[in-house]
């Protein structure tokens, strides 16, 4: 009698183990993202590309503490928060977040409608309030993961980028020589676009964001062999590393495709998505505004749903009340949760029709995502660091080091930029 074969466990980069981290990474490149990039770029040629291997690593570690802390504890960061510091702390942390949240949320929303209207023409504040009506819908009625699995290939378009890297023609040795040695002077204007460059890689909803998914997939109720929770961990590792280093990979062909473009072209400050688009010529041609719309609708669907629904855990959490992505209303469910997705949508759609201008709004956004990132990733990297909050899974001297890395560096480049106003 032949013996029963043993089954190898499957290997935690397979594409089946990937899901928080990857989809995590595919929404932190939004359209916030995108003009960040772009402007920096356009604005400072190769001189922004060594900010894309500096934060890899950082962002690697922030987002590895945060899934952790989701998935150990099988509570929010908000939750944890609420137990381990007193409230103050609590609702600043969430007040932040919410306050970014919105106005992201609102640039994000006016840039697909601009976006929209490039190649379809028509009233960009009816495409804003369609968008917003859409993914408010997606969020209430269709569960997150069903929709981004057909969502994400929208996104395949910001390769194009990586495409105009290899098309046009390139200082392969000023570009080496940027990345590893870079000469920038760092006035006021380099300093508040290494802020917003951090602050879009490293930003506080992506926390909030994957420590909620992995929380929801460590809510079965069972108890964790020993085994059992090693693999998982070893899985939430794989998983953000995936998702973080796509994500960075694609900010650093699109700094470089804009600066082989657009500011070798002599352009400096990009002003409205049109002439982003422009950076998009050498590979698509006379389809480049349709290409940059894509990757904006379908990065923008992608991400509008989890800076809404960050929001939602964050103050349900701290309110007390149930959050879950599981919740459906037609059962009496999550009525509290969804009204605050709903109101986030409702507040980001409404400041889309302030007079500011869609892709500065975007730039500033991201500079406020990295102010806000500060105090949160401190209180996070506590969190990880309590035995009374972790357990025996507290982060080990590795992570814990890295961590602290990406929270002084932030706090660094913060610092500096408001010292330079």
């Amino acid at each position: 009698m032949r013996a029963p074969r043993h089954r190898r466990p499957a290997s935690p980069y397979a594409p089946r183990q990937l899901g928080a981290g990857l989809i995590t990474g595919a929404a932190d490149d939004d359209p916030s993202g995108i003009a960040t990039y772009s402007q920096a770029g356009a604005q400072f040629g190769y001189a922004m590309l060594w900010t894309m291997p500096l934060t890899l690593p950082l962002m690697v570690a922030i987002q590895l503490v945060s899934a952790r802390i989701g998935y150990v504890t099988r509570r929010g960061l908000a939750a944890n928060i609420k137990l381990a510091f007193p409230p103050p702390v609590l609702w600043m942390v969430v007040g932040l977040l919410v306050m970014a949240n919105i106005l992201n949320l609102a640039a994000d929303i006016a840039a697909m409608a601009q976006a929209l209207h490039l190649v379809a023409g028509g009233p960009r504040g009816g495409y804003a309030v369609g968008f917003g009506a859409l993914c408010l819908a997606l969020q209430v009625f269709m569960r997150y993961h069903a929709y981004v699995r057909w969502l994400k290939w929208l996104t395949l378009a910001l390769l194009a980028y990586v495409g105009v890297a290899f098309t046009v023609e390139l200082d392969w040795r000023e570009l080496t020589r940027q990345v590893v040695l870079p000469r920038l002077a760092f006035g006021h204007d380099a300093l508040l676009m290494i802020v917003a460059v951090f602050g879009t890689t490293i930003s506080p909803y992506l926390f909030f964001w994957q420590a909620a998914l992995e929380m929801e997939s460590g809510r079965d109720g069972r108890p964790r062999a020993a085994g059992e929770m090693r693999r998982q961990l070893r899985r939430i590792r794989a998983d953000t590393l995936v998702g973080m280093t796509f994500s960075n990979l694609i900010g650093f062909f699109i700094i470089l495709a804009t600066a082989s473009t657009l500011h070798a072209s002599g352009g400096v400050r990009i002003e409205t998505s049109a002439q982003a688009a422009e950076a998009l010529r050498p590979v698509a041609g006379d389809l480049c505004f349709l290409l940059f719309c894509l990757g904006i609708v379908g990065t923008g669907l992608l991400a509008v749903p989890v800076l809404a629904g960050s929001a939602a855990y964050a103050v349900a959490e701290a309110a007390g009340l149930p959050a879950s992505l599981d919740a459906r209303l037609e059962r009496g469910e999550g009525h509290a949760f969804y009204a605050v997705i709903a109101a986030a949508t409702v507040g980001g759609v409404a400041l889309c029709f302030a007079p500011v201008d869609p892709v500065e709004e975007l730039f500033w956004a991201a500079v406020l995502n990295g102010m806000v990132a500060l105090p949160i990733m401190a209180v996070m990297m506590l969190l990880a660091s309590r035995r009374a909050v972790m357990g025996a899974h507290v982060i080990g001297p590795r992570l814990r080091l890295a961590g602290w890395c990406a929270t002084v560096a932030m706090g660094f480049i913060v610092a500096a930029m408001l010292l330079t106003v």
